[in-house]
């Protein structure tokens, strides 16, 4: 259901289901009685916590800033697709300020109908609004946003699950360059098979992961297959990865110090991956227009040095955050 209103583009959540989960959540937090609840992207807890008298702490992402303006870039939605992109550009633009409120509406209406101020129909507040906002971010890729008394960097935290590596995982040759490929649960399952073959036709080899959403066989030479695999490890170990730019594989990826092409297809994707490109450590792809000439010049690229080295002063700052001490302190400051 959450993807299909990604492509479709409607809004994440309708009113009646934040509505449903406010109901779960005071449920549960009038059982367990914390003094402070923290959530990352639960929209309904910016009025459940605090209507059970909970402080609430907001753990999001540093594109969504309400101190910084939301440019906003064309997602992969179906009603665009087929159209020139000019043409899909030029009405997605004309439309956006509409659309992203109409996107914000459901959080608005949840607070102002149990009886809390508004966000004035605002995405990035709808995403961001707490008593205490942190953003798991690198904080040089977002050098416009401030920190404030309610909003603090933390650094990327490691997202991933206990995932075992597979019994290839001592088998994979060192005789040629190393990418790690993932597309995660939301991207294009077709399109992964075909970056897998481009990637060996370029000469690399590839270690893949499927989320189990795709048929991928490997070949136990050049192509090596999973359907989860640990994904900081293989970022420390590959030269390079490809994934749907998302902010989890994409802060594994500059955390290990590699450069990231990131094939995106929705808004938090390409904002995400912006602000990558900006700090010189990676590229953006569109999903629905992958090429294979596309990629492999993006592919080239990021094998340049330049790439590499902003990665690497990336894998630098990532040593010197510590996410879990930085969530602690937090939590603190907010008791007292």
């Amino acid at each position: 259901m959450f993807a299909a209103r990604l492509t479709s583009g409607r809004p994440l959540f309708s009113l009646a289901r934040l509505e449903s989960y406010l109901t779960q959540d005071l449920e549960l937090i009038r059982a367990a009685r914390p003094d402070v609840v923290v959530g990352d992207f639960r929209l309904s807890l910016t009025a459940s916590a605090r209507m059970a008298g909970a402080s609430y702490v907001s753990i999001s992402n540093a594109y969504w800033s309400p101190d910084r303006p939301l440019r906003a870039i064309r997602p992969t939605v179906d009603r665009f697709r087929g159209w020139p992109s000019p043409l899909a550009d030029a009405a997605f633009h004309a439309l956006a300020p509409a659309v992203l409120r109409w996107h914000a509406g459901p959080v608005h209406q949840l607070l102002t109908r149990h009886g809390f101020t508004g966000i004035d129909q605002d995405l990035r507040r709808a995403f961001t609004e707490a008593d205490l906002t942190l953003f798991a971010d690198f904080p040089s890729l977002f050098p416009d946003v401030a920190q404030t008394p309610r909003s603090r960097f933390i650094g990327p935290p490691s997202w991933e699950p206990p995932v075992a590596p597979p019994p290839w995982w001592d088998s994979v040759p060192d005789d040629a360059p190393l990418a790690y490929l993932t597309l995660g649960s939301s991207g294009d399952a077709g399109a992964l098979v075909q970056m897998a073959d481009w990637l060996v036709q370029m000469g690399f080899t590839v270690m893949a992961a499927t989320a189990g959403r795709t048929r991928l066989d490997g070949d136990g030479r050049r192509l090596f297959v999973n359907d989860y695999l640990p994904g900081r490890a293989c970022a420390q170990r590959a030269g390079m990865v490809i994934c749907n730019g998302g902010s989890p594989t994409v802060s594994q990826a500059l955390a290990a110090g590699r450069p990231v092409l990131g094939v995106c297809s929705n808004l938090d994707q390409f904002l995400n991956m912006r602000a990558v490109e900006g700090r010189g450590a990676g590229l953006g792809l569109r999903a629905d227009h992958l090429s294979q000439m596309a990629f492999e010049r993006a592919i080239v690229r990021l094998q340049g040095p330049a790439f590499r080295a902003a990665a690497k002063a990336l894998e630098a700052e990532a040593a010197a955050l510590d996410p879990a001490a930085a969530l602690a302190q937090s939590i603190e400051d907010i008791l007292s």
